[in-house]
């Protein structure tokens, strides 16, 4: 694949969804080709990704148990149609868990590995023209900062999660609508948490990302949502995060009008 094509300024939304897909698929391609940060990127991915999957791993096994906590009035109900609500609560217990869980690795990855991780950003940068006039915040002030927005981040992702978990009981729509405005929403979630980063470094915060980011939106879901979609496959989170890191990089250049050709 060319990633260049794919990731040229491209005109419709959909278009632009495409364009942040090959983001990440251009994320990868840069990151892949400096063996240091590939070792640098994988270290704080495996240890969180680690615990993660045995929290999600856990509700797999208590999901029977969550699903019929939550349909007590399915008790007298035929062992058919006690079964098959009982089936799509556990379905929507699994997709609220995939939704925070992703939200929740990346954060705490990302706060785990910020020195990592930031030194993939800005190699990233560096090779695409750099940071003019680049601000140098102290490590703890940009943990703290990064640590802040992360919690605010997965905190509405929460409440945003909520409504799409009860949507999630309707028959048909939860099971095939649900995980597609799912998917988005969280790739929404997922490429604000990772343009921390690239941001951080200009001396913008949180609210800078959502204006930059509303700019090129649909850009913006693409990238997020095909790193959600790769971050729900076995390993996928802990091999591809440092690529997402790299293609978050590319995506802020993006939204700030910084070139993403190499210098």
């Amino acid at each position: 694949m060319d990633t260049r094509t794919v990731t040229a300024p491209a005109v419709g939304r959909v278009g632009q969804f495409l364009s942040g897909i090959g983001l990440l698929f251009r994320g990868f391609a840069v990151y892949a080709r400096q063996p240091r940060l590939v070792l640098l990127g994988l270290v704080p991915a495996l240890i969180t990704g680690a615990l993660f999957v045995a929290a999600f791993a856990t509700l797999v096994v208590f999901v029977d148990d969550l699903a019929a906590l939550v349909t007590p009035f399915a008790d007298g109900w035929s062992a058919g149609a006690r079964g098959t609500v009982r089936v799509i609560a556990g379905l929507a217990f699994l997709g609220l868990g995939g939704l925070i869980g992703v939200l929740t690795f990346v954060a705490v990855t990302l706060v785990v590995g910020d020195p990592f991780y930031e030194a993939i950003s800005e190699r990233v940068e560096d090779r695409f023209g750099g940071v003019p006039n680049a601000v140098d915040v102290p490590f703890w002030r940009s943990l703290r900062r990064s640590a802040a927005d992360s919690i605010r981040l997965v905190a509405k992702s929460v409440l945003i999660g909520v409504p799409l978990f009860v949507a999630g009981f309707i028959p048909v729509f939860g099971q095939f609508v649900v995980p597609v405005i799912g998917a988005l929403v969280g790739g929404w979630f997922l490429a604000l948490e990772l343009v921390g980063a690239p941001f951080y470094r200009r001396g913008l915060r949180l609210p800078d990302r959502r204006r930059a980011l509303r700019a090129v939106r649909p850009t913006a879901v693409g990238f997020g949502a095909a790193v959600f979609v790769v971050f729900l496959i076995p390993l996928g989170a802990v091999l591809f995060m440092p690529a997402a890191v790299s293609g978050a990089a590319l995506l802020a250049r993006r939204s700030l009008g910084d070139p993403i050709e190499e210098a």
